[in-house]
This record gives structure tokens, sequence and C-alpha cells, in this order.
């Protein structure tokens, strides 16, 4: 089995985040998919004054086990990564907490959606303020510490949006090479040939299939399991249709349902719910279905070339990460009529909407922007111009109230 090391020398878009929430409450935890560079963040880019222990350690989980109280014990403020391998572990945690609640006591890593997990049974609320780490943006592997242009965009009037976009550092990009390698930070940074990554995309899934899998739930039908992650990265930018999964894959529509969730809990599934004023409404329609990282999903489908489907990912993965890093609440789903007129992305915040489409062509017209339009006409002055994100060079308005922007002006 391969060997996986974190190596993420960049700034991460969180830390800011991070670093002030350490300064507010007891506790912070962050979790995001193994190898994201979490542990490089917690050991490295925070405060060195602190004491670090990691559950991956076989002697600090059995501590973890045998006497959590004495591990979590003492002044100095401490690190623990991996922590979702012994959860009973938090509950130490909150009784430390009770007894001296100074802020930035405790910094938890984890590689799993602790909140979503059925053996979680503390979830430190009011002690704790989590963040999610995802895999690097492509600002990230730029060295800027960033997320795409959403913050200025949502700050900016619509018709600000082509100057603004002008004054692009980044330059040009091709998203099919940013798809193929992903966001991990070593395939992403250090590995540049095609069958390195291979290797090292087989040996992540190889080592959560293995370990970190069993870490969640019991699941001995690693085949299946396997064929499961398949089928969702054949169906990117889909709707969820656990049935056919079912079918496809071989197994009961139940098991489908759990695996699903056990993927989502391990960030490497994401389901985009659906856009719709009543938020009840929200729950009960049928999700999206999105991979937490390009590569490893290309890799898992068998697929040598990126289609539409992943650069709607990858915009989906930028606008998750700068989410996440958030202080004020941000919304995002997709919009969806029963006529099937359709936007891929509807961003709520500071109660306007901003419609996002993805188009993998170079040349965008007139007739990509309908159902962006559609959209504006049904909400209103609540919905902002729509933004259309394209593979090409060109910036316009295709029409009154439709901007074109090449993605990667954006991203």
């Amino acid at each position: 089995m391969i060997i996986i090391h974190d190596v993420n020398p960049l700034p991460r878009l969180v830390e800011p985040a991070l670093a002030e929430r350490l300064r507010v409450m007891p506790a912070v935890v962050v979790t995001g998919a193994r190898q994201t560079g979490k542990s490089t963040l917690a050991a490295e880019r925070v405060a060195s004054a602190r004491r670090y222990a990691s559950l991956d350690d076989l002697d600090v989980l059995d501590a973890a086990r045998r006497d959590p109280e004495a591990l979590v014990g003492g002044d100095a403020p401490l690190t623990l990564a991996e922590v979702q391998r012994e959860p009973a572990l938090l509950a130490a945690v909150k009784r430390a907490i009770d007894r001296n609640r100074r802020a930035g006591r405790f910094l938890l890593t984890g590689s799993a959606n602790l909140l979503l997990m059925r053996r979680v049974s503390e979830s430190l609320a009011g002690r704790a303020s989590y963040l999610t780490l995802w895999p690097m943006t492509r600002c990230e592997q730029l060295g800027l510490g960033a997320a795409g242009r959403w913050e200025e965009l949502l700050a900016a009037r619509d018709e600000e949006w082509p100057d603004l976009l002008a004054a692009d550092e980044t330059g040009r990009d091709d998203w099919r090479a940013l798809a193929r390698r992903g966001g991990f930070p070593t395939p992403a940074l250090e590995l540049s040939a095609p069958r390195q990554r291979a290797i090292w995309f087989d040996g992540y899934v190889r080592t959560y299939l293995e370990r970190d899998l069993q870490d969640l739930a019991a699941i001995s039908a690693l085949p299946d399991f396997r064929r499961l992650m398949r089928a969702a990265c054949l169906r990117l930018g889909q709707l969820v249709n656990q049935t056919e999964l079912a079918r496809d894959v071989g197994i009961p529509q139940a098991t489908a349902h759990r695996w699903l969730n056990l993927l989502e809990t391990s960030y490497l599934l994401v389901r985009l719910p659906a856009y719709a004023v009543n938020r009840t409404k929200r729950l009960i329609k049928t999700p999206k279905i999105y991979w937490g990282d390009t590569g490893v999903a290309l890799h898992l489908a068998g697929q040598d070339e990126p289609v539409g489907a992943h650069l709607e990912n990858l915009v989906l993965h930028d606008l998750l990460a700068w989410r996440d890093a958030r202080l004020d609440p941000v919304e995002i789903g997709y919009w969806r009529t029963a006529n099937g007129e359709e936007v891929d992305f509807v961003i709520e915040a500071g109660g306007s909407l901003l419609p996002v489409e993805v188009k993998a062509t170079s040349r965008p017209r007139l007739g990509d922007t309908a159902h962006l339009r559609t959209f504006r006409t049904e909400y209103g002055r609540k919905a902002r111009a729509g933004l259309l994100l394209h593979t090409g060079d060109a910036t316009r308005w295709l029409a009154p109230d439709v901007l074109a922007v090449p993605w990667w002006r954006v991203l």
C-alpha cells in the first residue's frame, strides 16, 4: 500500500478564519477529506507553541481509548489530529473545556464530518467552531491563499463586473488540466505526469477503502462499494437517483443510500440541494451529485478526458471552499423547473440571488442565456444579473442581464 504524506507549503483560504476562531472559541474543529492538508495546516501554519498529537499514531490512539483525560489534560494549547478515529475522545474534550473555557485551547482535525457521524454523540455545541478544509482551489494552488472572486462580485454593482473582472492577476488556464490534477496538494503541486498522479489516486482510494472507511462503518463488500463510487463519478451534475444507482451496482437501495451517506460524511461526495424560496421544499427536492475532487472522480470513473460536468464540479468546489471559509452565511444550490429549465448554481447571500451557468464552450451564444433570464424573471429584483462562465477569452454582455466571462477570470 502507498503511504501518502501531506505536502502543502502554500497559504490556505481558511487560515484567517481559523486564526479568528482560535481567538474566540475554546475549540476549533477543522474537518475535510483525507489529504487536503489539515495536518500541515494544524502543525505548521498555526502557532507552534501547541502540543500536537495524531490519532493516526497507534500509541496516541491507544491513549485516547485508555486514558483520554490524561491525553487532553494540561495547560498548553493542544492540537489533536484525526479525532474521528476515537469519537469518545470528544467527551473528554468537553469536560476539559467545561473546567477551563480559555480561547484556543483545542484545535481538532478530522477526515470525516463529525456532525454526520452516527458514532459521535458529542458535538461540542457552544464550545467549538467548525471549519471545512476542501482540496486546494485554483488560487490556492497559485499561492494566493484565496478562492474565486465571489466576494468582489457580490460587493460590486452588476454594471461594474466587466471592469472588475478585467483586472485579473492569474491569467488564462486550461480547465481540463486543472480537473485532471484536482486539488489535493500532492498531485496538484508535486506530480506533473499523468501516470504519477494515477498511482497516487489509486493509493488514495485504496487507503480510504481499506482503512478510513472502516473508521466510519463496517463495510465488508468493498468491491461493491468501489463500484458505487465509480457509478457516482459517472453521474456528476445529475440528479441523485438511488434506485438506479443501486440497480446498476447490484445492491439493495437501502445499502446505496447508506453508502452515499458515508461518502458524503467522508467529504468525497457532494450533494447539491435545489434552490427554492420555501426552505422546506429544498429539503425534499432531489439533490444533484458532485465529487469533492475532480482528479479522484476522473480516476474512479476511468475517464481520461474531462467533460462539461467536471468544469461545473470545479466551479462548485471553489464556491464551497469560499462559502465555508466565510463567517456570514451563504447558501449554494441549483435551480430547476418542472419544465426542465435549469441554472447550475444559485448563490444566496445578503438577501440577493446570483445565478451562475457553466458552459464548456469557448463561444457562448444568446441561446445559452435562456435559463438564466427565466430565473431572473421568476425572482425579479432579488436576482442579480446572470453570470455565464465559459472556456473562451471574451468578457461581454450576451444579453442586457447576462454577462459571459471566462471561467479563469472568476476562479
